[in-house]
Formats: C-alpha cells, structure tokens, sequence
C-alpha cells in the first residue's frame, strides 16, 4: 500500500546566519554605497570593492546586507559580501597585522627602501620589492611585522615571503609565521653497518 502525500508548504527562504548579522561602523569611518560598488574610509586609509549578488543598507550606524536570490549560491554570496565588508571596515579603521620569523643560522633579513632583502641560505641575497599599502617592520633581522589596511593583500604578501625559503622538516630552517608549528621529522639515525661475509 502507498500512500502519497503532497507538500504545500511554501519553500524556506535561504538566509546565511553570517550575512544576516549587521556590521557596525565606528566612529570616524565612512561607508559610500553606489549600486555594487563600497568605498570605505578611515582613518588609515580607503578601499574600494565591487560586490556582486548583495545589497547594502545603512541603518542606525550599521549596515545590513541582503542577498539578491534565495538560493544556495545567493546565501554563499550573503555571508562572503558581509566579511568582506567587515574585513574593509575594521581594516580602515584598526589594521591588520601579521608577523613572520627566519629562522637558520646566517639567515637575516633588511629593509632596503620599499623593498626587503633576505639572506635565506642561497648563493645570492633575495629582493622582495613591497606593494604599495604593505608596511613592514623588521626587529633584530629576524622578526618581520608585516601591517595593512587591506586583509586579502597582507595575507597574500605574507604567504609570498613564507614561499622564499618555507620551514624544512627536519631543523625548521626557513621562514613562518610566528604562531605557525612547524611538525618536524626525526633525523635519520647513523646506523652501524658490518660487512657482508
């Protein structure tokens, strides 16, 4: 026996939780909103950024994001468009920052203008020229301190460094991050060998 049953319940709307949440706007930071594009400033700096598949509205010094479609690559969109936002807001107004160690004896690193030069272990110094909107400083040749406005490109130019000389597995040689672990193999053992009668 089988028994059909018809749904008639209208389909939920798909809401990302992320993109529903509002994003507050600090006290000397601007948000101009033209069709897809945001630009933000502060007092760090200003980004600009085309969004596709949201809306914005500025509502009580917040700005809420709304997705264009209820489907699952509109809710995808929802909750990316409302980091990125977030990321562009709290990027103006406070910064971000990363920090890299190098790591070996010998190894070292310097400012040389908007540039950075490493002694990295190879038969040559490597120059790393920094974009513009990268700051860095450098403490006891060792300790970078990479700063920003822009999350996306400072995580980029740290991962471009790391990439130079990355940690090998066995002394942890090279360049990472400074909260990195680096898992490290054992050395292989010297064993004695005797001689095949």
């Amino acid at each position: 026996m089988t028994i059909e049953t018809t749904n008639t319940e209208a389909p939920k709307a798909v809401v990302s939780r992320v993109g529903k949440a509002p994003i507050p706007v600090p006290q000397k930071v601007t948000v101009a909103i033209k069709a897809e594009t945001v630009t933000v400033k502060g007092p760090l700096g200003e980004l600009t950024r085309t969004f596709k598949g949201v809306r914005f509205e500025e509502k009580s010094g917040q700005i809420l994001v709304h997705a264009l479609e209820e489907t699952r690559t509109g809710k995808a969109l929802h909750g990316l468009g409302r980091n990125l936002l977030r990321n562009m807001v709290q990027g103006v107004s406070a910064g971000y920052k990363r920090e890299l160690d190098v790591i070996g004896v010998g190894y070292r690193v310097e400012a040389i203008g908007q540039a950075l030069k490493f002694s990295i272990g190879y038969s040559h110094p490597v120059l790393f020229p920094l974009p513009t909107g990268i700051a860095c400083g450098i403490e006891k040749q060792t300790h970078l301190t990479l700063t920003g406005v822009d999350k996306e490109m400072l995580g980029q130019v740290a991962a471009n460094i790391r990439s130079l000389r990355p940690p090998e597995p066995y002394k942890g040689k090279g360049i990472r991050y400074s909260d990195e672990k680096v898992r490290q193999k054992a050395g292989k053992s010297g064993g004695k060998g005797g001689k095949k009668k």
